[in-house]
């Protein structure tokens, strides 16, 4: 089964909802609570500058010059 979600002009919800119904197709209501916590985990997402990315670069250089130690 796939999901599918569609954008319906208001005046046309009930006509589309009849016709997928017809064709055996189920539909769920999008929970507005649902929404909000979507839209504010979105919001918890940080952003790396050039600079924080940075730190990385240098750090994979220096592992570059390790050799295994022998015994």
């Amino acid at each position: 089964m796939e999901k599918l979600i569609i954008n319906i002009p208001s005046g046309k919800i009930d006509l589309v909802k009849q016709i997928l119904k017809e064709l055996g197709v189920s539909s769920q209501p999008y929970e507005k609570s649902k929404l909000r916590a979507d839209k504010n985990k979105l919001k918890g997402v940080s952003i790396w500058t050039e600079k924080d990315l940075e730190s990385f670069d240098e750090a994979k250089k220096s592992f570059g010059g390790l050799t295994p130690q022998e015994w």
